[in-house]
């Protein structure tokens, strides 16, 4: 015990010590965890909401429409009623195709006339405010967000304004926008929303010129056996003389995976970027401290600590801030899952939970990122010799001939910033990696925002809710990794700077200026870009292109690559430049001490 109270005192101090470097890996972890755990979220999540709702709201196990009210297609869908291995009904119905308007805005809807008191079978369960009642309307939920309208607010339905008096969910339809599950006439559908009306209510709509159908929600013994339902020879029979189509409950069911589809690898491929941008910065975070920690190694070899409790308390600090910052992401993951896994609104949102496999991933690789990045500097400082850990001389460079009267021809700046990239070429390499990794996801961006939209011509309303939610999702996934790099450049600058500041005393004791030692420490950053730009682009071109795909415009392209220059310039001026003014005595002395 008292061991495992050691460790945990040392971690807790050297954290006090160093909060923005820990501050640093909490937010770099958290960032690729709560994505990857997103993005595994989606896994069956879309089919365990319906079938919440689906048990809420009684929903059908077969929703039979026939376009038209005559005679013989009413006869048909009552016939229904005693069809083999039906135990319950409500209806036959109508639904009228027509429009809705609130809020200044237009979109395409069915009208359903609804029942005082629902049947047995689709009972829509009421979210916010009453069921339908004469004078009053209730909006699909998914409809009603899509609208922006509530409780209260008022609605134009064939011309005439009715006040909602409740919004609802309900599992007989598919999710927002594709409630009117046929067309009219039976055709394909444009999309639209769902609105309850009372029968009196939709009598404004009888008309040759709003299109009609009918339909009747049947609940069956066997859930199972809707898609045999449909093939038996006496239901056959008894739409000889009219036409039916049967929408069972797992195609209901499915039509949320639409929106969902380029979800799920969006966060899953987004969150192993972030992972590589989490993995370079800790790396730039451990190189920068690595002089440090291998002098603190030396300090507990000196006072007879063990190479055991050593690499405990090194690994101890990392591995924790690691498994806190998954606790983190599987947090952001479990409050965000309802908006990512249900965008339209249009399902009961309680959220799933997370997996135990989804749970496991993430830890994984949160343990691994930490692992990755510790392990290399913890090892090395754990080999050095307690007398040279303590003393930490500096290490004389190797000069070459040639390269001195080559570099002798470059100006100041551009000497002083190659100078740094040679002292770590790795960490160069891993900033040109981290602009590569970023420049791959923005032109992913700018390839799914430069494609046509192409939905329903019918409905420009269902068009935006099918393409929103892809658009949304890479937008907030290439985000995360524009912030991960501006934190990793700018911690990558203020590293370089710190273990450079005997170097730049030097340089400016022979004459460099400040200015020239701030442009330098920028350039040190700035030339890495490059190469990380000029293959970033292209690389995002060829991984998430076709040659179906439309290009984006040239100066979309040309604006992604200059910007992360000109960033990376404007970041690193203010670490640079305090670096640069600090006293060069002061910085001397430092050192001989």
């Amino acid at each position: 015990m008292g061991r495992i109270l050691l460790v945990f005192r040392l971690v807790l101090a050297d954290v006090r010590r160093h909060p923005a470097q820990a501050a640093m890996l909490l937010v770099s972890i958290t960032a690729a965890t709560a994505t990857l755990a997103l993005g595994l979220s989606l896994n069956g999540a879309t089919e365990t909401l319906y079938q919440q709702t689906r048990d809420a709201t009684a929903g059908p196990d077969v929703v039979a429409l026939s376009p038209g009210t005559k005679r013989t297609t009413i006869t048909a869908l009552k016939s229904l009623e005693h069809a083999p291995g039906v135990v319950a009904h409500s209806g036959p119905y109508r639904q009228y195709y027509t429009t809705l308007t609130a809020r200044g805005s237009t979109g395409a809807a069915v009208v359903q006339v609804a029942d005082m008191t629902p049947g047995p079978v689709d009972r829509p369960l009421v979210t916010s405010g009453s069921w339908v009642r004469p004078g009053g309307a209730v909006v699909e939920r998914g409809f009603a967000t899509a609208m922006g309208v509530g409780v209260g607010d008022h609605v134009n339905v064939a011309g005439r304004s009715l006040p909602v008096v409740g919004v609802a969910v309900t599992a007989a339809h598919s999710v927002y926008p594709w409630a009117p599950l046929i067309g009219p006439g039976g055709g394909p559908s444009d999309g639209g929303g769902l609105v309850w009306l009372a029968e009196r209510d939709t009598r404004a709509l009888e008309s040759a010129d709003v299109p009609v159908t009918s339909f009747i929600n049947l609940k069956l013994r066997d859930p199972d056996a809707a898609g045999a339902l449909t093939r038996h020879p006496a239901v056959a029979s008894a739409f000889e003389d009219t036409w039916v189509n049967f929408k069972t409950w797992r195609h209901i069911a499915e039509q949320d995976l639409v929106a969902l589809q380029s979800s799920q690898p969006i966060l899953v491929i987004g969150s192993w970027l972030l992972g590589l941008l989490a993995i370079g910065g800790v790396a730039t975070l451990m190189a920068g401290r690595a002089a440090k920690q291998t002098r603190r190694v030396g300090l507990l070899k000196a006072v007879g600590a063990t190479p055991g409790l050593i690499a405990a308390v090194l690994f101890a600090e990392y591995l924790t801030l690691a498994l806190l910052a998954d606790a983190l992401g599987l947090t952001i993951a479990r409050l965000a899952g309802p908006a990512v896994i249900d965008p339209t609104a249009s399902m009961i949102t309680t959220a799933p939970g997370l997996t135990g496999g989804t749970i496991a991933v993430t830890t994984v690789v949160a343990l691994a990122v930490a692992a990755l990045t510790t392990s290399g500097p913890t090892l090395r400082a754990l080999r050095t010799g307690t007398v040279s850990a303590l003393a930490d001389a500096a290490h004389r460079p190797r000069h070459r001939a040639w390269l001195n009267r080559l570099s002798a021809l470059l100006p100041t700046p551009l000497l002083l910033g190659l100078r740094l990239i040679a002292r770590r070429p790795g960490r160069a390499v891993l900033h040109g990696c981290n602009m590569m990794t970023t420049l791959i996801a923005v032109t992913a961006l700018l390839l799914v925002y430069a494609q046509p939209v192409k939905g329903y011509p019918g409905s420009p309303m269902a068009t935006e809710a099918q393409v929103a939610q892809e658009r949304h999702v890479l937008l907030a996934v290439t985000a995360a990794m524009i912030a991960l790099a501006v934190v990793n450049t700018i911690t990558i600058t203020w590293t370089t700077a710190l273990e450079a500041r005997p170097a730049m005393a030097v340089a400016r004791t022979l004459g460099a200026t400040p200015g020239q030692i701030t442009a330098g420490l920028s350039a040190a950053q700035l030339l890495p870009t490059l190469p990380g730009v000029v293959s970033g682009i292209p690389l995002g071109v060829i991984l998430f292109s076709d040659a179906k795909m439309v290009m984006p415009h040239a100066w979309w392209l040309l604006t992604a690559a200059v910007t992360p220059l000109l960033a990376t310039a404007a970041l690193t001026a203010l670490p640079a430049r305090v670096a640069a003014r600090r006293s060069v005595a002061q910085t001397l002395s430092a050192e001989a001490t």
